[in-house]
């Protein structure tokens, strides 16, 4: 992290989420997502409803991880939040169509055609992570006000940490369609596990080894 980077980082606070932030996490992620190619392609960006689907996912996975009581951080900066991340523990290896609430919700909001993109590109992750279980990273983002600033890599540094102090994990993984953003994973210690063809694009699949702390 460069010089400048750290003194307009100097107030950025790490927090731990409950619900009671699920309104400003939804917001933060839906700006962070909705340009997202993965998304765009997944929830059919060219036909009307785009940002009501990516909305209405968006809603519906921060709903699932805080019903499953998975841990959830964020970066404060005076008091407002400004990037959050959810995190999947080892144990759960959450198979989405096997939610059949969630599953009824997406139908109903999302659509049947964009539920059903989601469940195969979920399904097709699903079978390229590394055994023993790793923790996953499904939601990450910073709102646009305060990217560029560094707050992503404080963020992403909270939740190695977090995933340090489970013993139960090899590492993390996470996924980007956004290739611009593989020199940052890079520089954190991510390395490829493979690819998903997602139409004239490639989504990169990556995970980072953790070392659990010592008890």
């Amino acid at each position: 992290m460069s010089n400048a980077e750290q003194n307009n980082n100097k107030d950025a606070v790490v927090v731990r989420l409950d619900h009671t932030a699920r309104n400003e996490a939804r917001s933060i992620l839906y700006h962070a997502y909705r340009d997202d190619p993965t998304f765009q392609y997944l929830f059919d960006h060219r036909k009307p409803g785009y940002d009501q689907r990516v909305r209405a996912t968006i809603r519906e996975l921060i709903d699932l991880y805080v019903e499953h009581e998975q841990d959830a951080v964020g970066v404060m900066m005076n008091d407002t939040l400004v990037a959050v991340a959810f995190i999947g523990e080892p144990e759960l290896r959450m198979n989405l169509a096997d939610q059949f609430g969630w599953r009824l919700r997406m139908v109903l909001t999302a659509g049947f055609a964009s539920t059903r993109r989601y469940l195969d590109y979920h399904k097709t992750i699903q079978a390229l992570l590394p055994q023993p279980q790793a923790h996953q990273l499904p939601l990450m983002g910073v709102d646009p006000k305060h990217q560029h600033k560094g707050i992503g890599r404080i963020l992403l540094q909270a939740v190695e940490k977090l995933c340090e102090e489970n013993p139960r994990g090899s590492g993390l993984v996470l996924d980007t369609g956004n290739s611009r953003y593989l020199p940052f994973y890079e520089s954190e210690g991510f390395r490829s596990l493979g690819k998903v063809r997602l139409g004239d694009f490639e989504d990169h699949v990556m995970f980072r080894k953790v070392v659990a702390q010592a008890g």
